[in-house]
């Protein structure tokens, strides 16, 4: 039952994250005029804080209290997520600059990808469940 409310829980918190990416990334290139590459770096950013905190707290509910276990939990999110901002560009370049699809459709066809590589970083990586050697 454990991982089946991780699972639904990740689905919620990563359509938030998303909708977050989303609303952030249309704020920044329609009402800002911001450049699609500059707004989903924008975006990225936003959408990343959230998700760092709402995946240790709610979704894999890491309570290891130390600050060093911690900020490691945090580089290592960090690092994978600069590591899915690689999988969003790259998406975003390769759908928009070279097949020349709307922004806005190639924007959601890559946070699909992002979304999928995350979750398993952040299970078998990130917030793995800590051996305890009793």
């Amino acid at each position: 039952m454990d991982s089946k409310r991780e699972v639904i829980l990740y689905v919620v918190f990563g359509v938030l994250t998303t909708a977050i990416n989303i609303v952030t990334y249309l704020f920044c290139t329609k009402l800002l005029q911001i450049e699609y590459k500059l707004a989903t770096t924008i975006a990225w950013i936003v959408s990343v804080l959230f998700a760092f905190v709402t995946n240790k707290l709610y979704v894999f509910r890491s309570k290891e209290p130390s600050m060093r276990f911690v900020l490691k939990e945090m580089f290592l999110f960090f690092i994978a997520r600069l590591f899915s901002y690689g999988l969003d560009i790259g998406t975003m370049l390769l759908l928009v600059a070279q097949l020349h699809m709307n922004d806005f459709i190639a924007k959601c066809v890559a946070n699909v990808v992002v979304i999928l590589v995350n979750y398993f970083i952040s299970k078998y990586v990130i917030f793995k469940k800590q051996v305890s050697h009793g």
